[in-house]
């Protein structure tokens, strides 16, 4: 059995990581910040595959050295999921921009210093396409954001200067085929648990009945999908020293809200059917921090393409409707809708 180190065993894209290794017979090692949460990240497990002592659940932060060189040691693979996405964006870029690069480092040496075969850093499509608010064509994994641009909010920032570093370490110490990354798009699907990821909140807001949908759209993915190609990015010889795009297809706000509709029936009953204005949008931003960081990416329709992902490593995402439909049962279901 080999064993592969997850950060952020404790999060949404990080515990489905943890479920489907296990499911396909890895021993798991996974960081918390605090240890308190184990039981929580065995009960979420359990929920999905017998974990047994096949997982293992240690103590490190993404702000400290402290503990990163035990987590690594005796590992095969590292998957490097954790990284900070406030729901409000700090007025300080380097609230996000440090603690994003420099826990991608501390986690990236301790990976390439304990000999693991490969380290899968999860990036985000922010660090492909964050700088542009359309495309005449599909933007690949040979575009890059402008992590300059002043204009970008923190979190976009913060994810490109951190894939950023990760490509520069691995580069100066001639060792690039040992690292791949993995750029998703929105996830969604189900939980694991009612402790969900900011991302969610799309499915969440419409469901409780916001009063319209702004003009806002999002390159979707199944985080079950996400966790799969994260595996393949691991283990396939061909795509070290790569960027894999995992996205499924980019939705307006206003069709996310009809497949609800189209598919839940009375549980959509509070999904909205009218628009809201961009002039609304804007008004409302004044008085709320959390939509004043969308403004933005108001009427922005970027096309992001995953056919490297799906031609080098089979990689094929469930339909976008599926995920949509289970995302909001699972919301129900645990009780946060």
């Amino acid at each position: 059995m080999k064993t592969v180190l997850v950060t952020g065993g404790s999060g949404y894209l990080g515990g489905w990581c943890v479920v489907e290794l296990l499911r396909r017979g890895y021993r798991v090692r996974t960081t918390v910040r605090d240890l308190s949460r184990e039981s929580d990240v065995r009960t979420r497990t359990e929920s999905q595959v017998a974990a047994g002592d096949d997982l293992s659940v240690l103590a490190a932060d993404l702000g400290s050295d402290e503990g990163w060189e035990q987590a690594a040691r005796g590992c095969d693979y590292v998957l490097h999921v954790a990284s900070p996405f406030p729901a409000v964006q700090p007025k300080d870029p380097d609230e996000l921009i440090v603690p994003a690069r420099e826990g991608t480092l501390r986690v990236l040496r301790a990976g390439l210093d304990a000999g693991v075969e490969r380290v899968v850093v999860t990036s985000s499509v922010a660090a492909v396409g964050g700088s542009k608010s359309r495309s005449p064509r599909p933007l690949t994994e040979e575009d890059w954001t402008d992590a300059d641009n002043p204009k970008l909010t923190p979190y976009t920032r913060s994810k490109t200067i951190a894939e950023r570093a990760a490509w520069e370490l691995v580069e100066e110490r001639g060792e690039v085929e040992r690292l791949a990354v993995v750029n998703p798009g929105a996830i969604l699907g189900p939980v694991l648990s009612d402790d969900g990821s900011f991302s969610l909140e799309l499915i969440e807001r419409l469901l409780k009945g916001v009063p319209g949908t702004p003009r806002l759209g999002y390159s979707i993915v199944d985080v079950r999908d996400v966790a799969e190609l994260q595996i393949e990015a691991m283990t396939a010889a061909e795509a070290g020293g790569e960027r894999f795009i995992a996205v499924n297809r980019f939705l307006w706000m206003s069709e996310v809200a009809e497949v609800l509709r189209d598919r839940l029936g009375p549980a959509a009953a509070k999904v909205p059917k009218r628009a809201i204005p961009d002039l609304v949008v804007r008004g409302m931003a004044i008085f709320d921090p959390s939509i004043r960081s969308i403004v933005g990416q108001l009427g922005r329709r970027v096309e992001m393409s995953s056919e490297k992902a799906r031609s080098l490593l089979g990689w094929s995402p469930r339909p976008v409707e599926e995920t949509i439909v289970e995302c909001a049962q699972s919301l129900i279901s645990e009780k946060v809708v």
